[in-house]
């Protein structure tokens, strides 16, 4: 294990204390005045509401504190470490922009249509709980069983989010019927989409390329030279050939693409050349510094 260094620690602080900030703002103003139906604790808080009568506040705290303790024997005392904050700083954010919707601003610039409600709140949910999952953390709420079930299955993190989410809305249906779970759903949806995008943030948006061409030498050449690209030679075996064949593999930023496609063309018109989205790139260009 390692010790992050001052800077880090401050700057996954800010992400963290954003993150918190943002959630409470979108259930606060946009889900709890329009009851939308959503994922997370506050679908559930709503959803369950009708059938054991407990307010939407006491089954936010009770399941805060049993799923950290959950996390916190599954994820580990780093997960816990970060965990903690939120467990505290959502709800007690959350009280602070109810009352300040209630007894400041007034509640009645809350009472929106609801699908505005659903598309706003639920794009404000996935940016705070992106944010919070940019530290390996948690907001201490629903979002600690798809962290779970990310750690023993390496689904990726968004779709979990959007099952859970999925079966917290499905829920209500059974409650409240058919258009607000659709309507449940659209806020799934937006907030699964603003987490994957939040978690993105900063990342170079990149595309791996295969070029199997007999001109692989002059290729290789204008990549180096003219796109400061790196390249990997891979040697391939035709299956219905049997003939050995040079492929190039290239990672190179999406605006670089476009370039490249226009060289290979005019060196081989007859080269095959494949191109397919790289969600993530670790190394010199992409992670370390340097000028693109």
């Amino acid at each position: 294990m390692f010790s992050l260094k001052k800077s880090e620690l401050l700057i996954e602080s800010c992400w963290l204390l954003a993150g918190n900030i943002i959630l409470a703002i979108g259930v606060a103003w946009f889900i709890l005045p329009n009851d939308v139906l959503t994922g997370g604790l506050a679908g559930v808080a709503i959803a369950i509401e009708p059938i054991f009568h407990i307010t939407p506040e006491i089954v936010i705290n009770v399941l805060t504190v049993v799923l950290f303790l959950l996390g916190a024997v599954i994820l580990g005392k780093r997960f816990a470490a970060k965990t903690i904050f939120s467990t505290f700083a959502y709800p007690m954010f959350l009280s602070l922009f109810s009352y300040l919707a209630n007894h400041v601003i007034g509640a009645d610039v809350f009472i929106m249509d609801k699908y505005l409600a659903t598309i706003y709140g639920g794009a404000l949910m996935g940016i705070g709980i992106g944010c919070v999952f940019r530290t390996g953390a948690s907001t201490g709420g629903m979002d600690i069983p798809p962290l779970i079930l990310n750690k023993y299955t390496h689904l990726p993190l968004p779709s979990l989010v959007m099952l859970i989410d999925a079966l917290t809305v499905l829920l209500g249906a059974m409650v409240y019927g058919l258009q607000p779970a659709l309507m449940g759903i659209l806020s799934v949806w937006v907030s699964s989409f603003m987490i994957n995008k939040t978690l993105m943030i900063g990342e170079q948006e990149a595309k791996n390329v295969m070029i199997i061409s007999n001109k692989h030498k002059e290729i290789m050449e204008y990549i180096h030279k003219e796109l400061n690209r790196g390249t990997t030679l891979l040697q391939a075996v035709g299956g219905y050939s049997q003939e050995k064949r040079p492929v190039i593999m290239a990672v190179i930023v999406k605006k670089q693409l476009h370039d490249l496609q226009m060289i290979v063309s005019h060196i081989d018109p007859e080269a095959f050349v494949i191109v397919t989205d790289t969600n993530e790139v670790q190394g010199l260009g992409f992670t370390y510094k340097e000028e693109l």
